[in-house]
């Protein structure tokens, strides 16, 4: 099994798709990443050999932020536009939609599911 940015890769999967269980690889960066180290993309997790996988290694650490350094780079500008009061940082404190999406009707994960009462009598008409 090929552990690689500390995520252990699927055995069964080809290469191409099992890079992309590693947080901030999609399937075009994988297919970059395997293009610049001349890789087939068809071999299988399982029949990688020790000097493609560190080579698959190089080639992250040295172009790539992925794993716990994005995501931690990713709460950091959160945080940041929290502190400064954009409109996005109001937004995500809130935990509204950031990106323009309405509220009215939809957005029911952000806001939590629709909250009903039930058997609530209505005031008698006097």
């Amino acid at each position: 099994m090929a552990r690689i940015a500390g995520v252990d890769l699927p055995k069964d999967k080809r290469i191409e798709i099992g890079l992309t269980y590693i947080y901030g690889i999609g399937i075009s960066r994988s297919r970059s990443i395997l293009n610049q180290i001349d890789l087939n993309s068809d071999i299988q997790v399982k029949n990688l050999n020790d000097e493609q996988v560190i080579a698959i290694r190089n080639a992250l650490n040295d172009q790539h932020e992925v794993e716990g350094d994005l995501r931690r780079l990713e709460n950091l500008n959160i945080k940041r536009l929290m502190e400064i009061g954009a409109y996005r940082g109001r937004r995500h404190r809130l935990g509204l939609p950031v990106r323009g999406q309405r509220t009215r009707t939809n957005a029911r994960t952000k806001r939590g599911g629709k909250k009903t009462i039930a058997g609530k009598k209505k005031a008698p008409r006097k």
